[in-house]
C-alpha cells in the first residue's frame, strides 16, 4: 500500500496485522497538511474503514513533528472567495467520521491543524516531546478546522482561550 501514496507510509502491523498504522510522512515541511497529503489521507482511512482486517487504526508522524499544521505557503495566496468557493477544508474532518477507533500517536510539533488533526482522534497518545497549540493568532487568522470546538472540550475553556488567543503551546 505503500507506493500508492507520495505523503504517507502505510501498512498493516501488528501480530495479527489487524492494526493499521497511517505515517505521516513529509518531512521536509514537518509534516504540513496540503492538499495532497489530505486526500491521501481521506483514501488510506477509507481503505481502512473497509478493509474487515483491520480492527484500529494508528495516526503518527516523525519524531520532530506530527504535524505542523496547515500548508501556509499552499494558502498564502489564496482569496476569502477561492477559500469558499473551492470548499477548502472540505473533507478534514475525514478522521472524526471513520467508525473504527483512531489513535494518534503524537510526538514532536501538534501545531494549527496538526493539532486539529491529532483532536480528531479518539484517542491521543502523546510522547514526552509532543507540543500541542493553535498559533494560527500569530499570523492573524483562527483555528479553522474545528480546533476551537475540540479544543474547549479536551482542555477546558480557559486554557483553549489561552492558547487560541496568544499562540501558546502546551506540552504533554
Amino acid at each position: 500500500a505503500g507506493a500508492a501514496f507520495q505523503y504517507l507510509l502505510v501498512q498493516k502491523t501488528g501480530a495479527q496485522k489487524n492494526v493499521g498504522l497511517i505515517q505521516l510522512n513529509r518531512p521536509q515541511a514537518l509534516n504540513a497538511l496540503c492538499e495532497g497529503l489530505m486526500a491521501e489521507l481521506r483514501r488510506a482511512l477509507e481503505a481502512m474503514q473497509s478493509d474487515p482486517e483491520v480492527g484500529a487504526i494508528v495516526l503518527t508522524g516523525s519524531q520532530k513533528a506530527f504535524a505542523a499544521g496547515a500548508d501556509i505557503k499552499e494558502m498564502q495566496n489564496k482569496t476569502f472567495q477561492e477559500c469558499y468557493s473551492s470548499g477548502f477544508l472540505a473533507g478534514w474532518d475525514a478522521v472524526s467520521v471513520v467508525r473504527k477507533p483512531i489513535i494518534a500517536a503524537v510526538n514532536g510539533y501538534a501545531l494549527g491543524g496538526g493539532c486539529e488533526l491529532a483532536m480528531m482522534c479518539d484517542i491521543i497518545y502523546a510522547g514526552e516531546k509532543a507540543q500541542f497549540g493553535q498559533p494560527e493568532i500569530l499570523l492573524g487568522t483562527i483555528p479553522g478546522a474545528g480546533g476551537t470546538q475540540r479544543l474547549t472540550r479536551a482542555v477546558g475553556k480557559s486554557l483553549a482561550m489561552e492558547m487560541v488567543l496568544t499562540g501558546d503551546r502546551i506540552s504533554a
